[in-house]
């Protein structure tokens, strides 16, 4: 069994969808969420599936990954999947879990990916450059921003009429569908 840890930043409705997604499925269990916010939606959507909740701000997240690191690996973490968190990943991490750490990106990497591309920002951008097309990117991370090994990409149309709010739904909604099958693939 794949013991697995759920990064989130903000209301943990990827997070959320994950945990119902693996709730029966003897090959992974998720075991642990962490965020970087004690007021971040996901503690509460986490607490309702009665997971471990650990809340790890940016600078022990920066300060302390070897001891992090250690948690984890005493927790047995195999898999580490970031679904909305915020924070860069310090190399440490991605030494000590290479090509186990995945990440969903609210866009067709490469473009708009980056420092400060993430939710709104990026969907902005979209209809800012009048693209006909965007979608997610679900990669494994390394030490750069979004330039990890692409697992799956998933696009929707752009209409002329949306907005960034109406494509943040587009969008959502690939990730409801597709984040946990990508993560099934990996078992």
């Amino acid at each position: 069994m794949i013991n697995a840890a759920i990064f989130a930043s903000g209301e943990g409705t990827n997070a959320e969808n994950i945990i119902k997604y693996f709730t029966n499925d003897p090959r992974i269990r998720i075991k642990l969420v962490i965020t970087n916010k004690d007021d971040a939606g996901v503690v509460a959507r986490a607490e309702k599936y009665r997971k471990n909740v650990q809340i790890i701000g940016k600078e022990a997240l920066n300060n302390y990954s070897d001891k992090i690191i250690e948690f984890l690996r005493t927790e047995k973490i195999d898999l580490i999947i970031l679904a909305g968190f915020l924070l860069k990943i310090p190399e440490a991490f991605v030494k000590a879990f290479p090509d186990r750490i995945v990440n969903i990106h609210p866009a067709l990497l490469p473009k708009y990916g980056g420092k400060g591309m993430y939710g709104m920002n990026v969907h902005k951008a979209v209809i800012e450059n009048k693209d006909t097309e965007s979608g997610i990117t679900i990669h494994f991370v390394n030490e750069e921003y979004d330039k990890g090994r692409i697992i799956l990409q998933e696009k929707c149309k752009v209409d002329s009429n949306d907005t960034a709010e109406t494509l943040a739904q587009k969008v959502r909604e690939l990730e409801h569908q597709h984040f946990p099958k990508a993560i099934e693939k990996l078992l």
